[in-house]
């Protein structure tokens, strides 16, 4: 049954990025299947897998259907076969997804034929990536190597790796995973176009004054593209004697296709931004500064534009984050906050500033310990050149997860508690900043964009709130599932002894929380609770629900199942 799909005899580097990169699909799909919708064959005795999840390898049932799959693997599915009449049968993406295209419509009773094109899209963007890391240098600064190492992508999405459906030319220049760099464009907007909330006085630094009624606005070089600009952009993003740039070559060129030519091109930044694993972030380490764009990119579950609803809230957020540690136990270490300052756009019709909107975020200068190195959480869970997992012996990997629960676990809970925030602490908005040993030693939390409020605790509030149920249920899968899961994962995947124990300190670092905070009913649920909730990302994306959409699956509680 297997099939290239499209895929054409290439030469050997090519023929490996693209069977890399259907592996990679595979065992996305797979796992989004297995947490959403499959249930386990009671006929299969299963081990119970890495980070809490139903066990792999096993056989599976699609309850709509009435197929069985049989999945190998060991931290991730993989290597799916179907049982037939005449035995098991392997399958190739394409089978797969056709797979589980039926089992959709017959379970929902809708179609997403959108979805289908995606994940194909999905596999055929990580080949491309694949194949252009084989010639990109890995950065020498840990944390942007760190920040890079996603190729993967969110590893419970269905197409986790979608671009729009673009061309590889229209984004591989600004790709994460191959260590993309560029200038940004600066714009000149007149002042009564300008729209800016809080502070980002740091983006007039970033080039030279505007004058004559502008103010100086950065902005994403791939945007520019996608809101009309025309095509063909340099691998280092800077300006040239080629027809085609954006925004024109000559500072003073009127911007073609935005806002009738009303904004104006002012040249180039001279610092280097860098992608980030987020795609529409950027650092720019001169300076020490993070910009977070609008992209107007179906990027897993969302079109990643900055709304300008959530903008309104930002600073009201950022705020409340300001004091949200400042009555931390002493006893507990501190974390750090990434401060979102402000935000600033132009009007381009009616869109009251979303599209060229730019977050300002402080960057790691100013809160980053001396001598202390800030990795990103997600890079540590899927892996890069310098992790410091791969260095640890047995007893050394306990005690790095034994500092990260440290680190992250009671502050998250803490603000949640003591201040009513569920901090979206997730691995892309965690990162952990390691001694000279390589063993967690701070904590820094990134994105107020993302923050949710209790809403019995701001009841003046109408945004960005929710009910003290939804709010534990996402504080839950934010820390517990998405985050804990995964790094647990990562370390039981090298030391699989270690996997009960990893687990039995976590569930005591929660207890001990508890204690703090007066035994609160939350943690004893949490404790007791045989499953927790997970982000249903196939089936959101099945049913095309809006993107801040929540949709729970349970998955078992590891909390309770290796401590048992």
């Amino acid at each position: 049954m297997a099939s290239t799909d499209g895929l054409l005899p290439s030469p050997e580097p090519e023929r490996e990025a693209a069977t890399r990169a259907s592996a990679l699909a595979v065992t996305a799909l797979l796992n989004c299947l297995i947490r959403e919708v499959a249930r386990p064959d009671p006929a299969s005795r299963r081990p119970d897998g890495a980070g809490g999840h139903p066990g792999r390898p096993g056989d599976y049932i699609l309850p709509a259907t009435g197929h069985v799959l049989r999945v190998g693997g060991d931290r991730y599915p993989a290597a799916p076969s179907l049982r037939t009449p005449d035995g098991w049968c392997p399958l190739e993406l394409p089978e797969l997804v056709a797979l589980t295209a039926a089992e959709l419509r017959a379970g929902t009773g809708a179609r997403n034929d959108e979805l289908l094109a995606e994940i194909l899209h999905s596999r055929d963007v990580t080949a491309a990536l694949l194949l252009a890391r084989r010639a990109a240098v890995p950065p020498p600064d840990l944390y942007l190597r760190s920040e890079q190492a996603l190729v993967a992508g969110h590893r419970y999405h269905p197409a986790p790796k979608a671009r729009g459906g673009g061309s590889p030319e229209s984004w591989l220049p600004y790709a994460p995973e191959v260590g993309a760099s560029f200038a940004l464009p600066l714009l000149g907007v007149p002042v009564e176009d300008l729209v800016e909330e809080g502070d980002a006085g740091a983006l007039d630094l970033l080039g030279d004054s505007a004058g004559h009624g502008l103010a100086l606005l950065p902005a994403h070089p791939w945007q520019i593209t996608l809101l009309g600009g025309p095509p063909g952009v340099s691998p280092d993003g800077r300006p040239g004697d080629r027809p085609g740039h954006p925004l024109g070559d000559r500072p003073g060129d009127l911007v073609g296709g935005l806002r009738g030519g009303r904004l104006r091109q002012l040249g180039f930044t001279g610092a280097t931004a860098v992608a980030t694993a987020s795609i529409r972030t950027v650092y720019l380490p001169e300076p020490d500064l993070f910009c977070k764009f609008s992209l107007d990119v179906r990027i897993t579950n969302d079109v990643r534009r900055l709304w300008l609803h959530d903008l309104r809230r930002l600073t009201l957020v950022t705020a409340l984050l300001d004091e949200v540690f400042d009555d931390l136990p002493g006893h507990l270490p501190r974390p750090a906050v990434l401060r979102d300052r402000g935000w600033r756009g132009a009007r381009l019709g009616g869109d009251g500033g979303e599209a060229l909107a730019v977050i300002v975020r402080d960057g790691l200068g100013g809160h980053l310990r001396p001598g202390l190195t800030a990795l990103l959480a997600a890079g540590v869970s899927e892996g890069f050149p310098g992790n410091p997992l791969d260095a640890l012996d047995e007893a050394a990997a306990f005690v790095w997860w034994d500092r990260y629960l440290e680190h992250v676990v009671p502050p998250v809970l803490h603000a949640y508690l003591r201040h009513g925030l569920v901090l979206e602490s997730h691995l892309q908005n965690v990162l952990v900043a390691v001694d000279e040993l390589g063993l967690p030693a701070q904590v820094l939390f990134r994105d107020a964009e993302g923050v949710k409020l209790v809403a019995e605790r701001y009841p003046r509030l109408s945004a960005p709130v929710l009910g003290a149920g939804r709010a534990w249920e996402r504080l839950v899968y934010c820390l517990l599932t998405n985050n804990l899961c995964e790094i647990a994962g990562a370390v039981a995947e090298r030391h699989p002894r270690l996997r009960g124990e990893l687990w039995a300190r976590a569930r005591a670092v929660f207890a001990a929380a508890a204690k703090d905070h007066g035994d609160p009913a939350e943690l004893r649920d949490l404790l007791a609770a045989t499953h927790i909730p997970a982000k249903a990302n196939l089936l959101l994306r099945w049913l095309d629900a809006d993107g801040g959409a929540m949709r729970w699956v349970p998955i078992p509680n590891p909390l309770r199942l290796f401590t048992a």
